[in-house]
């Protein structure tokens, strides 16, 4: 029987009025009053590879610092909640920016989605304290993972899914998730080591809405892949390859083995950052 995962492969002075200026100073008042930007963005992940801006490759981040830097006229830095990975989807990403704008939130609003592809919307423009930023200002963050189980996937839904048309105990998979809602090593389940590896689960929940299953999971950071190899871990618990009380051993052991594989990433979606 062919599944639909599979393990990943082994990454700042001030001059006094009146006095005659050097021809080497500036005056203070002349220097740029850059304001801090928050962006609230939704995207379909499908055709990008990924957030983060690469060469040659087509991305989110990469689109979106085009679009502003036609607006600005200069390279916009954008500083995202979370990077997400090559087909991953957003309801509620979150990005952050400095810039010297004379446009107001509304304006800028319509300038970016009137430049952006129609797979990448601008939701929301605010102008946020100096303090503020995207990832480190976040609180959690909270991911969807959706997996059909109907013998036959609407065409309007395969983007966005994990089709799985098999039988799955669900009773289990609903168990297995409930154990993930702790802070812990998440080594066992994440791509490649971190310094830190600690990760804390504030709710891990499994729903049955009839052809669907879905996934819903808020945490204070996730590491690479954590995520989807949760979910390709809750569907070897569903097979029968895995018992709930298992995943207490893949914690200890914390190690990545081949009853921990991955999930595909169009099942798998951000839906929002909490600050």
């Amino acid at each position: 029987m062919k599944t639909d995962i599979k393990p990943e492969e082994p990454g700042l002075a001030e001059d006094e009025p009146g006095l005659a200026e050097e021809p080497d100073q500036v005056q203070l008042l002349d220097l740029p009053l850059l304001e801090n930007f928050k962006l609230t963005i939704s995207y379909d992940g499908t055709d990008y590879h990924g957030w983060q801006r690469q060469s040659n490759r087509m991305t989110i981040q990469g689109k979106l610092e085009e679009a502003l830097m036609r607006i600005m006229g200069e390279k916009i830095n954008l500083q995202a909640a979370g990077r997400t990975d090559a087909g991953v989807h957003a309801l509620g990403q979150v990005a952050s920016f400095r810039a010297n704008c004379r446009l107001s939130e509304a304006e800028l609003l319509r300038a970016l989605n009137a430049l952006l592809p129609f797979d990448i919307r601008i939701l929301k423009v605010e102008k946020v304290p100096p303090n503020f930023h995207a990832r480190k200002s976040a609180r959690s963050k909270v991911y969807r993972y959706r997996i059909k189980i109907s013998p036959i996937i609407s065409p309007f839904d395969y983007r966005y899914v994990m089709h799985y048309p098999y039988p799955l105990d669900i009773q289990a998979m609903e168990e297995a998730a409930r154990r993930f809602e702790r802070e812990a090593d998440f080594s066992a389940f994440s791509s490649g080591e971190y310094p830190n590896p600690i990760r804390k689960i504030f709710s891990s929940r499994l729903e049955n809405c009839d052809d669907e299953l879905v996934y819903t999971v808020e945490a204070n950071g996730f590491l690479r892949y954590m995520v989807r190899t949760i979910v390709g871990t809750l569907i070897m618990t569903g097979r029968g390859r895995l018992k709930p009380e298992d995943i207490e051993t893949i914690f200890e052991q914390k190690k990545r083995t081949l009853l921990s594989p991955s999930a595909p990433a169009r099942g798998l979606c951000l839906v929002r950052v909490n600050y």
